[in-house]
């Protein structure tokens, strides 16, 4: 037997922020883990218990692009409609890549510029 993934975690200047954004991303239950070291922010889907997304404040911002990230499904909209609502909640479009091969997505960025891709949603 192998091992699962409990965790996805995001290093951040503003720990609050960021869970704050992927919370509304999300939908995921957040929880404030107030560690003596470091507190620290917990979401976790309503469906299963793993894995998680935790968000921890660090001293450093971030320098280079990410070599693991996520990718949003919208459940219950299109693929423009979820990037119109992630452009509300300050994200940005990195790479529009609807229109070339490979593609059908687009790559945006949270507020502190953590890349993630928006696949086609539902409609």
């Amino acid at each position: 037997m192998g091992s699962f993934v409990a965790n996805v975690t995001f290093d951040c200047r503003d720990a609050a922020a960021v869970a704050r954004f992927w919370h509304e991303v999300t939908g995921y239950g957040i929880e404030l883990v107030p560690d003596p070291g470091n507190h620290y922010w917990v979401l976790t889907p309503s469906e299963v218990d793993f894995p998680r997304l935790v968000f921890v404040t660090v001293p450093e911002a971030k320098s280079i692009k990410n070599r693991v990230h996520l990718d949003v499904v919208p459940r219950d909209r299109s693929q423009q409609d979820e990037i119109d609502r992630l452009l509300d909640l300050g994200a940005r479009v990195v790479d529009d890549r609807r229109s070339v091969e490979p593609g059908g997505w687009v790559v945006m960025a949270d507020p502190e510029d953590n890349e993630f891709c928006v696949e086609g949603g539902s409609e």
